[in-house]
């Protein structure tokens, strides 16, 4: 079955996608966050759901990026945001079953980045993700604990196999237990189950790594005042923080100056 999704985005405040609904279902988590209309480039970054588009980093500074705190403005069919270093135009449109965005990046040939459409969904805690079986997936120092081994001295990431890394189920969201784990899995295509309900959401950009990152906040995090918060958030790139990726760890703008890429969301999904 096709259900078509309605977009509705914020350009005065960071372009964040405020709402992905279907027929009777929200699918966008977002929090009161009043601190938010007075942000200014460089701040810490400053949540309140949906999904935001954090370019050139996740992690690392600047916190989120540097997109998520600037006005962004409509130009033709796309809207556009400027940075000290890229512009971003982004042209979201309507499918049978979803909706599509198409991306351009402008910059200079060379210039590294991380992308991710941090997508926080409103999920009961019977909600799972699927993605393929045996994904090389990376997880990051909060997940220490959580492991069947120890944390190799001064890593920055451990590697294992979708979907429990080195034994760390990552299949399901479940009921908070106070903690919070981020991961990079190495797929282009995630589908979301929420009892009836379905999300897909896939990635297409040639020449650049893609990947879907993961955020699975059950009360973890903040260490002052946690809330519950689960991401599923495509992304061009390896790692969530730029100054930590490797060569092939970071989408790269070529010679011509821009990267394009695609970003899928339909009710549709065609997982197993």
């Amino acid at each position: 079955m096709t259900v078509p999704l309605d977009v509705v985005v914020d350009r005065t405040r960071g372009g964040r996608w405020t709402s992905l609904r279907e027929t009777g279902r929200e699918w966008l988590w977002r929090r009161e966050a009043p601190e938010r209309d007075d942000v200014s480039p460089g701040d810490a970054f400053v949540d309140a759901g949906g999904l935001e588009e954090c370019i050139p980093t996740v992690r690392g500074a600047p916190d989120h990026g540097d997109a998520w705190s600037r006005t962004w403005t409509r130009e033709g069919e796309a809207d556009v945001v400027r940075c000290d270093r890229f512009t971003l135009a982004r042209t979201v449109s309507a499918e049978a079953d979803g909706v599509v965005a198409d991306y351009v990046l402008t910059a200079d040939p060379g210039f590294r980045f991380v992308w991710a459409a941090h997508a926080l969904l409103d999920l009961s805690d019977r909600a799972f993700p699927r993605i393929r079986d045996g994904a090389r997936t990376r997880l990051f120092p909060e997940a220490a604990r959580l492991l069947d081994r120890s944390w190799p001295d001064g890593a920055s990431w451990v590697e294992g196999d979708w979907p429990a890394p080195c034994g760390l189920r990552l299949d399901r969201f479940g009921r908070d237990d106070g903690t919070a784990v981020g991961a990079v899995v190495d797929a282009s295509h995630c589908c979301v189950h929420d009892r009836a309900d379905r999300l897909s959401l896939s990635l297409e950009a040639d020449g650049q790594p893609v990947s879907i990152a993961l955020w699975r906040n059950l009360g973890g995090f903040p260490a002052q005042h946690p809330y519950r918060s689960t991401g599923v958030e495509p992304m061009l790139g390896r790692v969530f923080d730029l100054a930590e990726a490797g060569p092939d760890d970071a989408a790269r703008v070529p010679a011509s100056g821009e990267v394009r890429w695609r970003l899928t969301l339909t009710t549709n999904c065609r997982c197993a």
